[in-house]
């Protein structure tokens, strides 16, 4: 028990301390920059530190350190680090490009899954091979002189002058729904421009990237978390690209190229047209796909379906059920689901744990059998997987006629390795993903992973009973499946349906708010949770009410007229 003699009155420390994971301590002057406190521990081989956890709130690495902290350092090896690496990338190229092509304008599109975003020139030809060439010198040169990137908050009426000054209507657009009186700006070389997140102190932290010619445009490349000083291969995506191209004419159609062109039409009490023309144009594409098989060269048996989590699948494959049955053909669905092996035979990660989305948490030897015999016109025992007892049990025996296609719903549809003894002209590939292409403005893309986390955290929380900090603290292993075992095989596909809606995210919003406004402060999932209201804010909220109830987004946030859907009644 401490006695009175204990306690003294002292001077204010000039120095303060902080606390890292392992329980190491560094002192130094108080109002330091924690990048001055974390180079004590930077070591050749740990991935560069770009950012840090403060006191369980993410932080720039100029944070000033006041008082005695709890500090993590974040590194590119970590998803909020990965994204301030990116993030300050993008600013170091519009840099390097308004300084070469201060007349034109850069657009930042979408993300390439090899590690690379997508970018467009406007207001100019497309840049020719030398003129990339020189574009990736220029900002080579910037990195070498080690600028400062340096954050500013301006009030909002000077933000809007200024971004009007330099022809960027469409952040003039977004600011007029901005609720705060002040935004962030960042500046590096004299260029200011808003960034949704947190930045790097300077160009020298930003060595690895390069910029390779695709169709029109270019991809701006960047590491993986991963490898986070190593750029991946870049494949040739024809198939995504295009998927990504119909989207912005869709967007084009609409007259909604970004969210301030939305909250608009919102504003204007356009949303219930809004609504029906993005549907009309998810029917349009669905029957199109069915059409296609149809007329396909070969007869198709079987239909793929894979992609990523939340990217409405489900729906997809209903809809795509009842267009088929339209033209008079019968669809068989098969779930993939039923071909889990029996739990002990599951696949172990790295860390030890069941590996429920490897390929081989799969029979699928058996499964290329059963539909090789379906196909044959045999009688096939089915499999049926008992979740609770973690093994295969018998299930109903069926045969199928000519007139059937198969329908295959799973994320490892487009897997070569699967389907070995089917001939693969009677399959036809279907993949499946919230490709969203309408971004904050042009230089802050609406992220497709947030897209469809959102819709996961708004169904989990209403089908399962999950809290938003479950669904994010799973994420990551949900995100690490479909890296490994999806998006390498994405352009294996016939055909692409992006299940992504213009209005999804404002009709979203006031469903997911409550639920991550509930994750508690000091947990790792707080600061994920923060970053995603802070982005929600940006959207105007849309009522359910006009959501029609076939819609993709029924299936995340409840009243889908599909969900009882039944496809198959005879020989059960």
């Amino acid at each position: 028990m401490p006695t009175e003699a204990s306690f003294k009155i002292a001077k204010p420390r000039k120095t303060v301390e902080i606390i890292l994971p392992n329980g190491k301590t560094i002192r130094g002057p108080r109002n330091a920059a924690v990048k001055d406190f974390l180079r004590m521990i930077e070591t050749t081989d740990f991935p560069p530190i770009v950012g840090a956890i403060v006191n369980d709130e993410l932080r720039e690495l100029t944070y000033p350190i006041k008082i005695d902290s709890r500090v993590k350092p974040i590194t590119m090896a970590d998803t909020d680090g990965m994204r301030i690496y990116r993030r300050s990338l993008t600013m170091l190229l519009e840099t390097a490009f308004h300084q070469l092509y201060p007349q034109a304008y850069l657009t930042v599109d979408h993300s390439v899954s090899s590690g690379g975003y997508y970018c467009q020139v406007s207001g100019r030809p497309p840049l020719s091979e030398m003129e990339l060439i020189q574009l990736e010198k220029r900002m080579r040169q910037l990195v070498e002189a080690d600028l400062p990137i340096t954050r500013y908050e301006i009030a909002l009426e000077e933000a809007k002058t200024y971004f009007a000054s330099i022809g960027a209507d469409d952040m003039v657009r977004l600011l007029a729904y901005r609720q705060k009186p002040y935004v962030t700006v960042y500046e590096l070389e004299g260029f200011r421009d808003y960034h949704h997140g947190y930045m790097v102190p300077s160009t020298a932290y930003l060595k690895w990237f390069a910029l390779a010619p695709v169709d029109d445009g270019f991809t701006l490349r960047f590491p993986r978390k991963h490898a986070p000083t190593q750029l991946l291969p870049l494949p040739s995506y024809p198939k995504l690209l295009a998927a990504f191209r119909q989207y912005g004419n869709w967007l084009e159609r609409l007259g909604i190229a970004n969210v301030g062109a939305l909250n608009d039409s919102i504003k204007a009490k356009r949303a219930s047209e809004v609504i029906l023309v993005s549907e009309a144009l998810h029917e349009q594409l669905v029957s199109d796909i069915a059409s296609l098989i149809l007329n396909w060269p070969h007869k198709v048996r079987v239909i793929l379906i894979a992609g990523p989590s939340s990217s409405g699948k489900t729906t997809f494959s209903k809809r795509l059920s009842i267009q088929l049955l339209a033209r008079g053909v019968a669809p068989f669905p098969l779930e993939m689901d039923n071909y889990f092996v029996d739990r002990e035979l599951t696949p172990l990660d790295e860390k030890g744990n069941y590996d429920f989305e490897s390929v081989d948490a799969l029979n699928w030897a058996r499964l290329d059998q059963d539909l090789s015999k379906l196909i044959a016109g045999q009688e096939v025992q089915m499999p049926k997987y008992d979740f609770k007892e973690g093994r295969s049990v018998p299930g109903n025996t069926v045969r199928i006629s000519e007139n059937h296609i198969i329908i295959l719903e799973g994320i490892h549809g487009l897997n070569p390795k699967l389907f070995q003894s089917v001939e693969q002209a009677q399959i036809f590939r279907i993949y499946v993903s919230a490709l969203t292409q309408l971004n904050l403005d042009r230089h802050n893309r609406v992220s497709t992973t947030d897209t469809r986390l959102i819709r996961r955290i708004v169904r989990d929380a209403r089908e399962r009973g999950s809290s938003a900090q479950q669904t994010i603290q799973r994420w990551e292993s949900v995100r690490r499946g479909e890296k490994r075992y999806i998006f390498p095989y994405q352009d294996n596909a016939d055909v692409m349906f992006n299940s992504a809606l213009v209005y999804e995210l404002s009709t979203l919003k006031p469903l997911a708010e409550p639920l991550l406004r509930q994750v508690p402060h000091g947990t790792l999932e707080y600061i994920e949770a923060k970053r995603l209201l802070a982005f929600l804010e940006w959207f105007l909220p849309l009522e359910s009410d006009f959501v029609p109830d076939n819609s993709i987004l029924r299936e995340f946030i409840g009243g889908s007229i599909l969900k009882d859907f039944v496809l198959w009644h005879n020989h059960q």
